[in-house]
């Protein structure tokens, strides 16, 4: 089964615009397939207009989904689809990341060892009991 993009179809360059025009009836809904919060915007005429405001932040702000649950975030269909799940410089991060558990995983296994030799001092009497 293949997995569907992060990424929809969709574009805000189109839905923004709809939004801010007609965002009161639940365009910019329909646009992206969200057909039954649509038809709630259309009879509630964008939740008296807090409903709308929030999608047009959302639209804005690159979170708003369509129906499958992509975001829609590209400005025209000819942007590239970004890779979300991993930023710029990731890779370096995640190294990095991976350098720090090691570490910890050695001060770990020292602490463990200096544990059992201080048990060991204190059961021949070398350490006085607390």
């Amino acid at each position: 089964m293949t997995e569907l993009p992060a990424v929809s179809d969709k574009t805000r360059g189109v839905a923004l615009p709809v939004a801010v025009l007609l965002g009161f009836f639940g365009a910019h809904r329909f646009y992206v397939g969200k057909i039954g919060t649509g038809l709630l915007m259309l009879v509630t005429v964008g939740g008296c207009g807090l409903w709308w405001l929030y999608d047009l932040i959302l639209l804005a702000a690159g979170e708003f989904r369509d129906g499958e649950g992509r975001r829609v975030i590209r400005w025209s269909v000819n942007d590239p689809i970004p890779e979300l799940d991993r930023p710029a410089g990731s890779e370096a991060l995640l190294a990095e990341v991976d350098n720090l558990r090691g570490e910890l995983g050695e001060l770990a296994e020292r602490v463990d060892f200096m544990e059992r030799l201080l048990t060991q001092a204190r059961e021949r009497g070398a350490i006085p009991p607390r």
